[in-house]
């Protein structure tokens, strides 16, 4: 009781009125079929009442701003038809009232047209709702479904109405009443058909039943006429009937017009059954009406076979009711493996653009934001502690996000290490809360199996608002994330038109730089290795450089991280690497001994991933004569290398005498693990610590002890002054590089330093 008082209050007053209005109704029907005492004309108060705040409710509703245009266009007929049942109503009590002889239908002409449009406009209204596509099997079924509830409906006006009608003298009534009843037998259709298919999600489901229920009391109500009439010629069912009607029809009003479009984080839209119990209550009530007529007057025998068969339709309505839930439970299980991650449980990808397509295209003019978490370095989770860590860490993750939005939010996992917020009515203040909210929820480091595993994000966040492309947000979303990587530690970026001009000409670069592996754009550069203190040159590495037609000469951190990310690192590997090899050719032709005796050519991780990568060094090695020993492929420490995943391409190289170093070492991923997993024969000092102050530690030194513990080869990179070089020399070093020695050299400049050296 207290819910409904609860539910009572919380209803608008119109609604209110009305539903007092029904009971007052009911109440003095009651008192006046036992004994009539009150005026039979204060008995039709609460009718034409209740039409008029029928009216209002209405009113309210097809105004009502929020609403989606299709929504409001069903509201305004719908409108029409409130006013126009208000008219036949009050013409209906007009005529009760005033006639002499109230016995009989007493339907007047003026309540026939208003009623007649009214219930001709309501099956307009409802089969021009869109329904989406439907096959022809479904829509068979739903014709059928719709017929069986219109046929017991049927059964129902013809045993309490229709047949009292057709042994009426007037032939007036006849044709009124049968108009009327087929009219009302229409619409009842047309109300089953919006029931059992649910049109799209722009009308409220509840609305939609009250109205249901409102055309099916008034196709109903009248046929209760012929078993009240001979108690009292006044007493007609529409007094109390109407009442109810116009109450669920304002209820009907109400709740769309408060109807909540926004999506809810948790709460999706209902799932449709794969049936309908429709069909069956109005089979389960013509069973009724079967048992009701047919047991009283008919002999044993009929009785149970009357009997026997209303059980077995209920036996055979139970078992399909059954196999239909059934069925129904395992539909719910493939939905929610269909629309949510197998993982973590949180939405997928399609949920989420199904939430994002719901947020932007809500009534109403708000904003809506969308933020993108992607998790740095948890590839390295996975490579180092293995997948079953990696997926521990996924699971927190999600939950922390998922604990720390509002209600109204969802989080989805897009795939991978990548998450989704939809952050819905949130402008850029919101957002940035909610994404301080999500900073602070993954500040807290993870434990999983045991290790402690600190979380490091990237966020970012585009702002949108109703109506926006939801593909378009997302990009936006992804633009800003990779803007926010750039920044050390967790950091969360908003989008920028800048960010997308930067991405797009990152995009237009990437096209371009194709072009160039194969238009001769590109071109290598020597630097010289030498040997401490002397300066003799022992060695060269290959530099590569982009002559762009447009940009000028461009370095290759302009360019290698682009080539990494589009997958053309691999095209120009293979470039550099032939180049290179066919230059320390020509060099050793031209100088015989005093070419470099090593050339040190750069690869990326994603080359020792490369299945046949060593084949295709040891071909090229014997296309152009070049001993193996005499290449050393650096591979930078800065990018992550997968020892699992490279190991057996390292180990092929140094099976052909091919040497391998970690370039810029002690800047990046690389543990003393790696050292020992990945076969290395060389380390060179990053220039950092080349050039480091005096006073400080002597990383330096440190490393050197390092490569001399394990065997390796250790060349100073960097090195610029000649105060550099000695204490490097004074260290233990016996190979560097720099521009104290030489800048980058074109093969014809450095060929020129060759023909110095033998000359001296």
């Amino acid at each position: 009781m207290g819910v409904l008082w609860s539910r009572f209050t919380a209803a608008s007053r119109p609604l209110r009125v009305s539903a007092l209005l029904t009971v007052v109704a009911l109440a003095g029907f009651t008192i006046n079929a036992i004994h009539p005492v009150l005026p039979w004309f204060l008995l039709w108060l609460p009718s034409i009442t209740g039409s008029g705040l029928m009216v209002i409710n209405f009113s309210r509703t097809a105004r009502a701003a929020h609403l989606p245009a299709r929504a409001s266009r069903f509201w305004r007929h719908m409108f029409v038809v409130t006013v126009l049942v208000a008219l036949g109503s009050l013409a209906q009590a007009y005529d009760i009232i005033t006639t002499d002889d109230p016995s009989g239908q007493h339907v007047s002409p003026g309540q026939m047209v208003f009623d007649g449009l009214a219930i001709v406009l309501i099956i307009y209204a409802l089969l021009r709702l869109p329904f989406g596509r439907q096959s022809v099997g479904e829509l068979f079924r739903i014709v059928l479904d719709a017929g069986t509830v219109m046929l017991a409906c049927a059964v129902f006006v013809w045993h309490f109405s229709t047949r009292y009608a057709l042994a009426h003298s007037d032939a007036r009534i006849i044709y009124i009443s049968l108009a009327l009843t087929t009219l009302a037998l229409l619409a009842v259709f047309a109300v089953a058909k919006v029931v059992l298919t649910r049109p799209a999600g722009f009308l409220d489901r509840g609305a939609l039943r009250m109205i249901g229920a409102s055309v099916l009391i008034g196709a109903v109500g009248p046929t209760l006429r012929p078993m009240i009439e001979p108690a009292d010629p006044h007493l007609f069912p529409d007094i109390v009937t109407m009442p109810l009607i116009f109450f669920f029809a304002s209820w009907a009003a109400e709740r769309q017009r408060r109807a909540d479009y926004r999506p809810r984080r948790g709460v999706r839209e209902p799932r449709r059954r794969s049936f309908s119990f429709l069909p069956y209550v109005a089979i389960a009530a013509v069973d009724g009406l079967l048992l009701s007529v047919a047991l009283p007057a008919a002999a044993p025998d009929r009785q149970v076979i009357v009997i026997s068969a209303v059980v077995l339709t209920a036996l055979v309505l139970v078992r399909q009711i059954t196999a239909f839930l059934d069925n129904g439970r395992l539909l719910n299980r493939l939905d929610h493996g269909a629309t949510h991650d197998a993982l973590t449980q949180l939405p997928n990808r399609t949920l989420f653009h199904e939430r994002l397509d719901k947020a932007l295209n809500a009534p109403g003019e708000r904003s809506v934001a969308v933020a993108l978490i992607d998790l740095d370095d948890f590839k390295e989770v996975n490579d180092t502690l293995g997948h079953e860590v990696g997926d521990l860490l996924l699971i927190a993750v999600a939950e922390r996000l998922n604990g720390c939005i509002r209600v109204e939010d969802t989080v989805a996992r897009l795939g991978g290490d990548e998450f989704v917020v939809v952050l819905d009515g949130a402008d850029p203040i919101a957002a940035d809360l909610a994404a301080q909210r999500m900073i602070d929820a993954l500040r807290p480091p993870v434990v999983a199996d045991g290790h402690e595993l600190p979380i490091r994000a990237s966020i970012g966040i585009a702002d949108g608002r109703s109506g926006d492309d939801p593909s378009l947000l997302l990009r936006h979303a992804d633009i800003a994330m990779y803007a926010a990587k750039t920044i050390t530690g967790t950091a969360c970026l908003h989008f920028t038109p800048d960010m997308a001009q930067a991405g797009a000409d990152n995009a237009h670069l990437g096209a371009e730089l194709r072009e160039a592996i194969d238009s001769g754009q590109l071109f290598l550069l020597y630097q010289p290795i030498v040997a401490l203190p002397d300066r003799r040159v022992i060695g060269a590495e290959a530099l590569v450089r982009w002559e762009h037609p447009a940009h000028g000469t461009m370095a290759p951190q302009t360019f290698i991280p682009l080539a990494e990310r589009t997958g053309l690192i691999v095209p120009l590997s293979r470039w550099v690497l032939r180049t290179a090899v066919s230059q320390l050719s020509a060099w050793t032709s031209a100088h015989g001994d005093d070419a470099p005796a090593v050339l040190n050519i750069n690869v990326s991780p994603r080359d020792l991933r490369e299945p046949g990568f060593a084949a295709s060094v040891s071909a090229l090695l014997a296309e152009y004569g070049v001993a193996p020993h005499r290449i050393t492929l650096e591979v930078t420490e800065s990018m992550p290398v997968d020892p699992q995943e490279s190991a057996p391409t390292l180990s092929a190289l140094r099976s052909l005498g091919v040497r391998v170093s970690l370039d810029d070492f002690g800047t990046g991923h690389s543990t003393l693990t790696m050292l020992h997993d990945c076969p290395i024969d060389e380390l060179k000092l990053d220039s950092s610590f080349t050039q480091a102050e005096p006073g400080r530690a002597p990383v330096a030194a440190t490393v050197l002890r390092v490569a001399d513990s394990l065997g390796l080869r250790a060349i100073a990179e960097g090195v610029e002054t000649p105060d550099q070089a000695a204490r490097l020399h004074e260290l233990g070093y016996r190979s560097a590089q720099g521009f104290l020695f030489a800048e980058p050299l074109s093969p014809e400049e450095f060929g020129d330093l060759l023909t110095s050296a033998q000359a001296a």
